[in-house]
C-alpha cells in the first residue's frame, strides 16, 4: 500500500517537472526578443542590452531554467516586466478569487451531477434517463464562451437577474460575491455538470449487473436502496476520478470563462500577460495551473486506492 502511494507520488512529482521544463521551453522558443517586445518602439541597443543583462538572457537556457525552478521553489516567483510589482503579490489576490469561482460551481455541480446520475441509474432507458441525457449531451456539445454568450443574453441583457461583468473586491461580503459570480460559476456548472453525470450513471449501472446486486433485488429490496446501499460505494473509484479530473479543470480550464465575464482570476491575469508578452508571469501561472492539475490528479488516484479494496490489497 506505501509503495503504492509513493509511486504515484513519486509520478505526480516527475509529471510536474516535466510539465516545467515544457513551459519553460514553450517560452524559450516565442519568436521575436523579450527585450525588445517590452521596450517598443523606444527600444535603443542600450536600453536592450540593459534589459538583457537584468533578465540573464545572456545565461545559457539551462542555467536560467535551474535558476527560475529554483526560486519558484523557494516561493520567489520574480518580478513582472510590465509593472515591475512581485509577482507573488499579483497571483495571491488572483489565485484567491479563482479558487472562490470553482469552489461556488463544485459546490452545486459535484452534488447535483451525483444525485442526478443515481436517479438516472434507478431509472435506466426510462424517460426521466433519457431527457437527462439528452440535456447533458448538448451542454457538453457547446465549448464554454458559448453557453457564457448565451447566458449574458438571455440572463443578464432580457431578464437583467445578474450583472454580466463579474466585477469583485475584497471590501464585498459574500452575498454580494456570489451574487456577481452566479453567471461564471452557472456557465461551469453546466460545462462539468454532464460529464460527472454520465460517469456516474454509467459506473453505476455496471455494477448494478454483478451478482450480489442480483440478489439484492431478489429478496425484494427497492430498486433506490439497491442503488445507494449496494451499488454506488463498489461505483465509488471511477466516480472519485471524475469529479477529480473536472475539479481540476474548474480550476484550470476557467481561463476562458474569466475572460469573458472579465473577472479578475488567474486566467484573466495570464491572458493580459501573453498580451504583454510578461514572461515571467507567464511562466508562473503555468507552472501554478499546471501543479494545481496534477496534484487533484494525485489525489484522485490516492482516494481511488482508498475506495477500492481491490487496490488497498493488491494481489
Amino acid at each position: 500500500m506505501l509503495a503504492l502511494l509513493a509511486r504515484r507520488l513519486a509520478l505526480g512529482v516527475l509529471t510536474i517537472l516535466v510539465t516545467s521544463v515544457l513551459i519553460f521551453a514553450g517560452t524559450e522558443v516565442l519568436p521575436g526578443d523579450v527585450a525588445t517586445a517590452i521596450l517598443g518602439r523606444s527600444a535603443t541597443p542600450e536600453s536592450i542590452e540593459s534589459i538583457r543583462k537584468a533578465m540573464g538572457l545572456h545565461d545559457p537556457a539551462p542555467v536560467r531554467y535551474v535558476r527560475w525552478l529554483t526560486n519558484f521553489l523557494q516561493g520567489d516567483l520574480g518580478t513582472s516586466l510590465a509593472n515591475g510589482r512581485p509577482i507573488a503579490q499579483q497571483i495571491a489576490s488572483r489565485l484567491g478569487n479563482t479558487l472562490f469561482l470553482a469552489s461556488v460551481a463544485a459546490a452545486i455541480a459535484v452534488p447535483l451531477s451525483i444525485i442526478l446520475g443515481v436517479m438516472a441509474a434507478i431509472r435506466a432507458n426510462g424517460l426521466f434517463d433519457r431527457a437527462i441525457s439528452v440535456a447533458t449531451l448538448v451542454a457538453i456539445s457547446f465549448p464554454e464562451f458559448f453557453i457564457a454568450y448565451v447566458l449574458i443574453i438571455i440572463v443578464a441583457v432580457n431578464l437583467g437577474w445578474f450583472p454580466s461583468l463579474a466585477s469583485i473586491s475584497p471590501v464585498m461580503d459574500l452575498g454580494d460575491r456570489l451574487y456577481v459570480v452566479a453567471l461564471p460559476a452557472l456557465t461551469l456548472v453546466m460545462v462539468v455538470l454532464a460529464h460527472m453525470m454520465r460517469m456516474t450513471r454509467a459506473s453505476v449501472i455496471g455494477v448494478m449487473s454483478s451478482p450480489y446486486i442480483e440478489m439484492a433485488v431478489l429478496k425484494g429490496l427497492p430498486g433506490w436502496r439497491v442503488v445507494v446501499q449496494h451499488a454506488l460505494p463498489n461505483a465509488l473509484a471511477p466516480i472519485i476520478n471524475v469529479v477529480a479530473l473536472n475539479l481540476a479543470y474548474l480550476i484550470v480550464g476557467i481561463i476562458v470563462v474569466e475572460v469573458v465575464f472579465v473577472y479578475p482570476g488567474m486566467g484573466q491575469l495570464m491572458v493580459d500577460a501573453v498580451a504583454k508578452r510578461d514572461v515571467p508571469v507567464v511562466q508562473a501561472c503555468g507552472l501554478i495551473f499546471a501543479g494545481t492539475y496534477v496534484g487533484l490528479n494525485m489525489i484522485a488516484d490516492i482516494l481511488a486506492i482508498f475506495s477500492n479494496p481491490r487496490l488497498r490489497r493488491p494481489r
